[in-house]
């Protein structure tokens, strides 16, 4: 094994990048804060709403394909100080916008900008563990369901108080301010070699499963992007529902946060489980969990009742994306982890965002989000289909 791995000083890199995602994820949770104020300013409906965030989502997805290239080649601070930046002034310019179509063109810069605390952080960590990569990778996946748990209430008060416009100024300055010094204290380039080495025997049983490298990058893409359409239905749509049921954001807020809190806790037991079964079948586990838990948001509409299915449904999806990367890794050659980690996690994004605009309109139609919910089930099916058959067809690559 490559002395460099899973070191005090893997532990160490782990810490930073886990407080960078905390800081830099905040660039996806504040349009779901600011979203019934924004939509109260504008006099939008809720699709309409909704498409800053699905912006965000496609810049999200685009930008961790291409972020993740970035720091293939030039090193993970320069793709940090270039997203970093990109953050600070999109939050800036958003706080100007004097339309929705406006507001939404800058946060799909947003998007591509945030991205670079998750696909690129989860690459790059990936290299610095090899017994333990699945518990790391977790950790950073983390870090994005970190910063949800915790921005959306201190951001709710400062809405009410300041508007949503002086907490985008605020969040700019923010994000630069806490970023650029972490950023360089990840200079150090990871040691590869170890990884790499262990990709011919890899190849082989690919060989023998019938199934190229590209062609499992696209299953696992096309899966991401089923069980992300199904998760942002509670994710996206969780403060406005409680909204409409008479609650307020605050509300909302909370279960936003109660959500992404056991989202991060499952991610972590998710984690060691990926170390043990490996990431096909965890994400099946995690995938399946996901499913029943969309159910329970039908016939339970109470507080205390949203709040406990919000904290089931945290628990239960909260090791899917994350064990996308550990079968990239397991699979696919560690030279290509940035870009291949990033192609992968952006269809999730790209799911997250079909998603989040889906269930939008289907409210805009029905006037419920009943058929909301129902719809993410059948999309989470698909979901398991596709990584049931990936399974069956990768036998001789895991004997291997």
């Amino acid at each position: 094994m490559d002395s460099s791995l899973d070191t005090p000083k893997s532990w160490q890199r782990l810490g930073v990048s886990l407080a960078i995602a905390i800081v830099t994820n905040i660039g996806i949770w504040a349009i779901v804060v600011v979203m019934p104020a924004v939509e109260a300013e504008f006099i939008s409906g809720r699709a309409e709403s909704a498409l800053p965030y699905t912006m965000t989502m496609i810049g999200f997805g685009i930008g961790n394909a291409t972020l993740g290239r970035v720091m293939d080649r030039f090193g993970i601070t320069r793709a940090l100080v270039g997203g970093s930046l990109l953050i600070g002034a999109s939050f800036c310019f958003a706080a100007l916008a004097g339309s929705i179509t406006t507001l939404a063109v800058v946060h799909f810069c947003l998007g591509v900008g945030t991205a670079v605390g998750f696909g690129p952080l989860i690459a790059d960590i990936s290299h610095w563990f090899k017994r333990k990569r699945g518990i790391a990778v977790a950790i950073i996946a983390s870090g994005n369901y970190l910063s949800g748990a915790i921005w959306p209430s201190l951001l709710t008060s400062m809405l009410a108080e300041s508007g949503w416009r002086d907490v985008y100024l605020f969040l700019g300055a923010m994000v630069v301010v806490l970023t650029l010094p972490l950023s360089y204290l990840m200079r150090e380039r990871p040691e590869t070699s170890a990884s790499i080495a262990a990709v011919p025997s890899r190849a082989a049983g690919m060989g023998q499963a019938h199934l190229s490298g590209r062609t499992l990058q696209w299953l696992l893409g096309g899966a991401g992007v089923c069980c992300c359409v199904a998760m942002s239905m509670p994710q996206v749509h969780i403060v406005a529902y409680c909204v409409g049921l008479g609650y307020g954001p605050a509300i909302g807020a909370e279960m936003l946060s109660v959500m992404l809190g056991c989202g991060v806790i499952s991610r972590l037991i998710f984690g060691y489980v990926a170390d043990r079964l490996g990431g096909i079948r965890t994400v099946m586990i995690s995938s399946a969990l996901q499913m029943l838990s969309l159910f329970f948001f039908l016939p339970f509409d109470g507080v205390v009742s949203l709040y406990l299915v919000s904290a089931a449904f945290g628990l239960a999806q909260g090791g899917i994306v994350p064990s996308y990367a550990i079968v990239v890794r397991e699979f696919l050659p560690a030279r290509e982890a940035g870009e291949r980690v990033g192609l992968v996690l952006m269809m999730t994004v790209f799911g997250m965002a079909l998603g989040g605009w889906l269930s939008g309109a289907i409210f805009d139609v029905t006037g419920s989000y009943a058929m909301a919910f129902l719809n993410g089930a059948l999309w989470n099916l698909f979901n398991l289909a596709i990584m049931g058959w990936l399974l069956l067809r990768t036998r001789a690559l895991r004997a291997a």
